[in-house]
């Protein structure tokens, strides 16, 4: 058994920085053709769900044969749907009774502020009640509903985009997204009132 000199230190030492390198190229030609797929598999998805969309909102894009009215009235319809949606999730998802009482609580905490306007003390104490139940507690409800919406909301928001974005601008200098907006805040306030969602 022969002694190993330094010569073949280096030359063992070259060997394992070739096979590094060998290594390395072949674990990030692996990466990017794993990233490729993984690329070619969120198209297929994002694909599959524009086609989705499209089933169960594109027929509000043909009921005009003009492409502006077509555009207003297919994201005032979306914007009801998913409105009503949404406050059907909250109405189910949250403790009605316990946002009502909260609801209440702070109808009463302002009627004190009004009585206690001239001292500054009382006044910097109901303010701070009222924050705590008029904003924190009813926020602690809603956390549940909002995790339920986001994700498809986030889904069907960029297929609006899609669809709608090409109309340009639908009534006062409006695109979709502001019609969008302005109409599902006035349907979140008259569905909340018809339904009883607190």
């Amino acid at each position: 058994m022969g002694l190993i000199t330094k010569d073949d230190d280096w030359k063992i030492l070259f060997s394992c920085r070739i096979n590094f390198f060998s290594y390395s190229n072949l674990f990030l030609h692996e990466v990017k053709n794993n990233k490729r797929h993984l690329n070619d598999e969120f198209d297929l998805i994002l694909m599959a769900l524009e086609n989705f969309f499209d089933i169960l909102f594109g027929w509000t894009l043909k009921l005009s044969t003009n492409p502006k009215t077509a555009g207003l009235i297919g994201i005032l319809i979306v914007s009801f749907i998913i409105t009503l949606l949404t406050t059907l999730v909250y109405k189910y998802f949250t403790n009605q009774e316990a946002l009502k009482n909260l609801k209440e609580e702070n109808k009463k905490i302002q009627e004190r502020m009004k009585e206690h306007k001239g001292d500054v003390k009382k006044m910097a104490e109901l303010q701070k009640e009222a924050f705590q139940k008029g904003f924190i507690e009813p926020m602690k409800h809603q956390i549940k509903p909002l995790l339920i919406t986001l994700v498809p909301f986030l889904l069907i928001f960029s297929w609006l985009r899609l669809r709608f974005e090409s109309t340009g601008d639908l009534i006062f200098g409006l695109g979709w997204f502001g019609i969008y907006i302005i109409s599902s805040i006035v349907f979140s306030m008259v569905l909340r009132k018809l339904l009883k969602v607190y």
